[in-house]
């Protein structure tokens, strides 16, 4: 399956989410914060297939972590999760280099089928 880096500043948030992926047979990394994922993006020289960030984090937000990891690796996929209606409406801006926002709450289902679609989506656009 896939490979994903999984950013999110709530532990909780990012166990569950991090279950949630490894049930449908994902090898994820995970990062605490944006600088947090940056650093395990270069460290694996953008070798994943998906990034999944909450947008509002603490040094370094989703936004900004996008942006920067678009510029460096064009071919990562990237999905967004927000609570926050402003933040959604930062993202909306965004459509060239993210696949996909979550808003929260959402249920892993949700979670689990959005990222299934941008996978797959990657997948045929690569193929």
């Amino acid at each position: 399956m896939a490979h994903i880096l999984l950013v999110d500043d709530e532990e909780s948030i990012r166990g569950f989410l991090k279950r949630g992926l490894e049930m449908d047979g994902h090898a994820v990394v995970t990062a605490i914060d944006g600088s947090d994922g940056l650093d395990r993006l270069v460290e694996a020289e953008g070798a994943f297939d998906l990034m999944l960030t909450d947008i509002r984090m603490p040094l370094m937000d989703g936004i900004a972590l996008a942006l920067a990891a678009k510029r460096d690796y064009p071919d990562l996929a990237i999905m967004l999760m927000t609570g926050f209606a402003d933040q959604r409406e930062r993202a909306r801006g965004l459509d060239a280099i993210v696949s996909d926002v979550l808003t929260k709450p959402f249920t892993l289902a949700d979670m689990r089928a959005s990222v299934r679609r941008v996978l797959s989506a990657e997948a045929r656009c690569a193929g």
